[in-house]
């Protein structure tokens, strides 16, 4: 079941918020520890991050399993991740990119993810809840 009132504003605002802080990832701001927070990183003069990974719940899994999608384009593609990266917020929709686990050991505690050519969009009215990982640096983005 999807949030069929229509007001998606409260995630498609956060994912509005995260968007514009990526493409901006040197912002000087404070809040709270929050999702919506003005900045990437720990603090303000935090080594500059550029990504907020996400994660997505949907009423189709009751909101307790994550959303996941194929780290490839292609259709024999089996591998799946349920970490996302914001691109675009466009109304009550949002296209993601879909990140993978870094499986690099000499870069993975620093750059826990990797960018793929795989991205969908999702309506989010269907999206009951986000959950907001570490902010870190994705190469190529």
């Amino acid at each position: 079941m999807c949030n069929n009132s229509g007001d998606s504003k409260c995630i498609s605002e956060i994912l509005t918020v995260i968007n514009i802080l990526q493409n901006n990832a040197e912002c000087a701001d404070t809040c709270l520890d929050t999702c919506d927070r003005g900045f990437l990183g720990n603090t303000v003069s935090t080594f500059a991050y550029n990504t907020r990974p996400v994660m997505l719940y949907t009423a189709f899994s009751n909101g307790v399993t994550p959303w996941t999608m194929p780290t490839t384009r292609d259709e024999t593609g089996e591998a799946t991740s349920s970490v996302f990266r914001v691109e675009k917020v466009d109304g009550n929709c949002a296209t993601f990119r879909v990140l993978a686990e870094n499986t690099d050991p000499e870069t993975s505690p620093t750059m826990p993810y990797v960018i793929t050519n795989s991205f969908f969009t999702m309506n989010l009215n269907c999206v009951c809840a986000i959950r907001c990982l570490n902010d870190t640096i994705v190469e190529g983005v």
